[in-house]
Parts: structure tokens; C-alpha cells; sequence
């Protein structure tokens, strides 16, 4: 006979002075745990209604008054027995209650992550809504937050199950004609049509890999180009502080300065890179080199080029920024220039073009649309969906040149890489990866 899993016991706040503090409870024992800590509730309490209790130590004594709720399985976040204390949020009175659950021989202390994962086991929530968990807990951004809160709503995985459960069906259809041809005749005709169909629902979603990324760690934007351009007052007025060091001796940038913003609701990490000239002085080329290093690791480039600049100078930054895109800007607009100014014209100092060039940057960033509307995809997602597309092509191709079988073996593969992400298919050491990222308590 099989023993009821542990109930787990964990803080659910941060362990800092506030307000409140909750102790959170899961498992068949949450409610014997819960009304041992607060015997005044009911034996039978009401599910999710608020009691007004006293906390107790061992000996009786009072600790604290707080609310204690009691959430009746299946109907609660892990689809077990959940009860929450709440009480006033002393580190030291929760480490105290935290001790008294821990008595209990049923009980043990939750490791990352668990109740979540608990959550998943249950069937409450697929793989891709626990994960957004996580991801809501980390955001930074705006765009974070309102992409995570629509992956714990399911847009991601409503977006997984479209391409899951047809891909399942044809997979299903070939394995029958191939090992029951009489029963299953005819059941592969359109298969390549369908294979088709489905490997373009999964190159769609895996297009949104990279803006996915730039909405879950923000995205990176260099400028440079040569010295005495102006960046350094650009990036202040782009920053929105004095941040950099404005002198008209050149080469005042000697080092990679970075500052953070948000610009419609995406995080946006600038940097302001030392101005490359041919013999600089030691200290100055270390900074350039750092420059260099930069333009290779950024999601753009923003070249900023003086009044004096020649288009053939121009081509020769361009050229620095490797395969990075670039953004063309001519600064210090506010001085003439003399040979014409086909370029985006911006000055720092007055602030003339610099709302334009913010927009110029989105939408180079991000392509159109709203950060917010994208489908927040991790890189283990974005690798699953890669072996899914890459298996869809293969089966694509097997259609026109190989045999039935080879079509359904790679149909097979893609189904398996693509439940890596809904959970179907999530191998024990897999799921121990995903949920050893989430704080202990969620």
C-alpha cells in the first residue's frame, strides 16, 4: 500500500520585516498542521473563508493573531489540502511557526519550487503555465509581467496544444495503417499536406524566440562610433540623467558605462562605448577593445557620426559593428553640417530628434507590435521547438522520398520534443531542472 505524499511546509513571503507573512501548508496533513498551530479554527472549517485566529507555540502560549484559510482539495492551487497562515510579518515569529509545523510527523519543509510542481503533477497547470510562474516572480519590466501574466493565463500553452493534439492525431494515423493496414487503410491520405500545415504552426512559434528573449532579459543597445560624436551627452539624454562624463577633449570615454530603462513597457539596457580613433593613448585603447567587444553582444548597434563625418568614414564604422545591426545617426544636429545629413539627426545637448530615435530603436528592436504580446519563450522552449520544427522538416521531406514508416518516426520525434514543453513528455531529471529555478514556497 502506497504512503500519502509529505505535506510540505514553506514561508511564502520573503524572509524580511513587513506587513504580513504567510505560512503556507500542502499535503493531507495541511489541516490537522493548520488548526495545531491554530486550534481555535473549526475541525471542519469552510473552504476559502477567512478566520480570525491566535497562533500557538507548543505549551499553549500565544504568538501572534493573524487569518488562517483553508483551501479543500482538488479545488486549490495544488490540488491538494492547502491552508495559509497569515500573520504579521516578523521573520522571526515565521521562522517560529515554520519550526512548530515542522514537528508534525507528516510534514517537511518544501524544497523550490514544490508546490508549483505539485501544481503540474495534479494536472492543475501543464508545464508551460508552472513555468510562467517563474517567470512572473523574476520580471523586471512591464513587458515581462504582462507577457508572463499571459502564460499563466495560458496563452503559451493554449498556442502548444493548437500544434500538439493534431500532430498527436497524425501520428496516431500513421502508426494504425502501418500496424493495422486492413483496419486503417486510407487514414495517412494528406499526410504531407498535414505535415506541412503543422510544421508552419511550429516555424511561427519558434519566430517569436527572439523577441521572447528580449522581453525576458531585456535588450541590449550600444552606441558608438568615433570620438567627440556626441554620444556621451546622447546617452545622458537618452538615460535621463547625467550619467556620462561631457568634455570636448576626445576620448573622455574610456570605459563601457551601462544604465537601464524602460521604454514602453521593454527593458532596455544602454551602453555607451569609448570612441574608436586610430592611436589612442594605452588606458583609452583597453576602452576600445571593450568597445569592440560590445558591438558583438548587443541586439543593436547605434552609430553615431559628427558634422564632419565622410560617407565613406561612415561605411568604415559600419563595418566595425560585424554582424550586428546597425542604426545610422548623425549627432550634434544642432551644429551645421556641411556635406549634407542623410541620417537620423539627433542632439544630446538639445534633445531635437532624440523621441524619434527612441521609436527608431523599438521598432528595430522589437519588428511591430507589442511587447507585451508576445509569447514569453525560454531558451529550453525555444530548443524543443527548434528539434520540433527540424523533425516536421525532415518528415516533409521523407514524404516526397521516403516510406511510411520514416514519416511517422520523425512525426513521432517532433511530438516528443514538443511535449518537452507542454510537460507530456517531461523526463523526471528535466522536471527537476525546470522548478530547481522557483524560490522555495511557490
Amino acid at each position: 500500500m502506497t504512503s500519502p505524499p509529505a505535506t510540505l511546509a514553506a514561508l511564502a513571503t520573503a524572509p524580511t520585516a513587513g506587513a504580513v507573512g504567510i505560512l503556507r501548508l500542502s499535503g493531507p496533513a495541511a489541516l490537522d498542521v493548520g488548526r495545531m498551530l491554530a486550534p481555535g479554527v473549526p475541525a471542519s472549517p469552510t473552504p476559502r473563508h477567512a478566520y480570525l485566529a491566535s497562533f500557538v507555540e507548543a505549551s499553549g502560549a500565544v504568538l501572534d493573531e493573524g487569518l488562517f484559510l483553508y483551501f479543500r482539495a482538488p479545488h486549490s492551487f495544488t490540488g491538494e489540502d492547502v491552508v495559509e497562515l497569515q500573520a504579521h510579518g516578523s521573520p522571526r515569529l515565521l521562522r517560529m511557526l515554520l519550526a512548530r509545523a515542522l514537528e508534525h510527523p507528516a510534514v517537511r519543509p518544501a524544497g523550490p519550487g514544490e508546490f508549483t510542481r505539485r501544481a503540474f503533477l495534479h494536472g492543475r497547470i501543464d508545464l508551460t503555465r508552472a513555468e510562467a510562474v517563474a517567470d512572473l516572480v523574476a520580471a523586471d519590466s512591464e513587458a515581462a509581467v504582462r507577457a508572463a501574466a499571459a502564460g499563466l493565463a495560458g496563452a503559451l500553452s493554449a498556442r502548444v496544444r493548437a500544434l500538439e493534439e493534431p500532430l498527436r492525431l497524425l501520428h496516431a494515423d500513421l502508426e494504425g495503417v502501418l500496424n493495422f493496414p486492413e483496419e486503417a487503410e486510407g487514414a495517412d491520405e494528406g499526410a504531407q499536406a498535414r505535415v506541412v500545415e503543422l510544421r508552419a504552426a511550429a516555424d511561427s512559434l519558434l519566430a517569436e524566440v527572439g523577441r521572447g528573449r528580449l522581453v525576458r532579459r531585456g535588450a541590449r543597445v550600444g552606441l558608438y562610433g568615433p570620438v567627440n560624436a556626441g554620444k556621451s551627452t546622447l546617452f545622458n539624454r537618452l538615460v535621463g540623467e547625467e550619467r556620462a562624463l561631457v568634455d570636448e577633449e576626445p576620448g573622455t570615454t574610456r570605459d563601457v558605462l551601462e544604465a537601464r530603462v524602460e521604454w514602453e513597457g521593454l527593458g532596455v539596457t544602454l551602453l555607451d562605448t569609448a570612441g574608436l580613433r586610430e592611436a589612442p593613448g594605452r588606458v583609452e585603447a583597453l576602452g576600445i577593445a571593450r568597445t569592440r567587444e560590445v558591438l558583438a553582444t548587443v541586439d543593436l548597434a547605434v552609430l553615431v557620426l559628427p558634422p564632419e563625418s565622410s560617407e565613406e568614414e561612415a561605411r568604415r564604422w559600419l563595418l566595425e559593428a560585424g554582424a550586428t545591426p546597425v542604426l545610422r545617426v548623425a549627432g550634434k544636429c544642432d551644429v551645421r553640417w556641411g556635406r549634407g545629413n542623410p541620417a537620423l539627426s539627433v542632439s544630446g545637448l538639445t534633445g531635437e530628434g532624440v523621441e524619434r530615435l527612441r521609436s527608431e530603436m523599438l521598432s528595430r528592436l522589437w519588428g511591430g507590435g507589442a511587447p507585451s504580446a508576445v509569447a514569453l519563450v525560454s531558451e529550453r522552449h525555444a530548443d524543443a521547438l527548434r528539434r520540433t520544427a527540424e523533425a516536421l522538416s525532415r518528415a516533409e521531406s521523407a514524404c516526397r522520398f521516403s516510406t511510411l514508416e520514416v514519416i511517422s518516426g520523425e512525426v513521432g520525434l517532433a511530438l516528443e520534443s514538443l511535449g518537452e514543453v507542454s510537460g507530456t513528455s517531461a523526463s523526471e531529471a528535466l522536471l527537476d531542472a525546470i522548478f530547481q529555478r522557483f524560490c522555495i514556497g511557490k
